[in-house]
């Protein structure tokens, strides 16, 4: 088991390094479309490598970063009824939801995926509109990012597994208070303690 949970370790830290990587594309799209709207409003001079560069960001961003929002629990839920259920059966629903029903998703969808990126690839698909981009690298990365999403799925069900056999902590354990929380208590005590040696002084 603890050669397992080492590889757990592994697979979180390489979708640590993606997510990171994938913060920079974000930061690119922005700065790709802030000089395109001011080119076009400024100089009248546009371009349809710029728009088109936004959204293969924005794919990128979406399907490289989904594996690292995973990995931070990140992800859309709908907790009407689970979060009123004990943390084990929680976990147990999460097992189930990975193996059953994730995991198999995302290597479906990588695989249906190749065809249509090898398609591109060979036939060198280019945007229809003029100056448009190359379109491989956009299909690319739909296998791509079901693969890292898989991956780190199977991360988060050795995890639980393991949790559940009671060989791991809770890799999700919500803690007591938000940081915010603790942050506010913390500005409280300070201020406390200000406001205690101003009465001393005086």
């Amino acid at each position: 088991m603890n050669g397992i949970l080492a590889l757990t370790r592994f697979i979180d830290g390489v979708s640590e390094r993606i997510g990171r990587f994938v913060y920079w594309l974000l930061l690119i799209a922005v700065l790709i479309s802030t000089v395109n709207a001011i080119t076009r409003k400024a100089f009248n001079i546009g371009s349809n490598a710029f728009l088109e560069a936004q959204w293969y960001l924005f794919a990128a961003v979406f399907m490289l970063g989904a594996g690292y929002v995973f990995l931070h629990d990140q992800h859309v839920r709908i907790d009407i009824v689970s979060s009123r259920l004990k943390r084990k059966t929680q976990v147990l629903i999460d097992v189930i939801g990975i193996a059953l029903f994730l995991i198999p998703l995302c290597l479906v969808v990588a695989y249906m995926a190749l065809p249509s990126v090898m398609l591109a690839y060979n036939t060198n698909e280019v945007s229809a509109n003029p100056g448009g981009l190359t379109r491989w690298p956009l299909y690319v990365l739909v296998p791509i990012g079901f693969v890292l999403l898989a991956v780190q799925a199977l991360s988060e069900l050795i995890k639980r597994v393991a949790f559940l056999m009671g060989r791991a902590p809770d890799p999700h354990a919500k803690p007591e208070k938000t940081d915010e929380e603790m942050l506010l208590e913390e500005l409280q005590r300070e201020l406390a303690a200000e406001e205690a040696k101003k009465g001393a002084a005086k």
